[in-house]
């Protein structure tokens, strides 16, 4: 499951261009994946943000995104299996 967070910073900051381009791209790559909307989650700082969770695995926070990223994010993360690290808040807050 994939989600977008959606609230004023979210979407000032291009968010939902971003969810477009997850569900564009997912289609595309054809990678079966559930993409919805979550509110605020208080780091307002790192938008768009972006949280990947995979049964049995942890879940990964992607900082700063936008579409280019987004791609990127299917292609590798949800289609190949790989976090792309640079784009985690890990990385961004080190």
């Amino acid at each position: 499951q994939i989600k977008v967070a959606m609230a004023t910073c979210g979407i000032a900051s291009g968010a939902k261009q971003t969810m477009e381009a997850i569900i564009e791209e997912c289609n595309k790559q054809n990678v079966k994946a559930v993409v919805t909307q979550t509110g605020c989650i208080g780091i307002c700082q790192y938008e768009p943000v972006v949280e990947v969770f995979e049964p049995g695995k942890e879940k990964v926070t992607y900082v700063k995104m936008n579409p280019e990223k987004a791609a990127e994010v299917v292609e590798k993360h949800l289609k190949g299996g790989h976090v792309v690290g640079e784009y985690t808040i890990g990385a961004v807050t080190a």
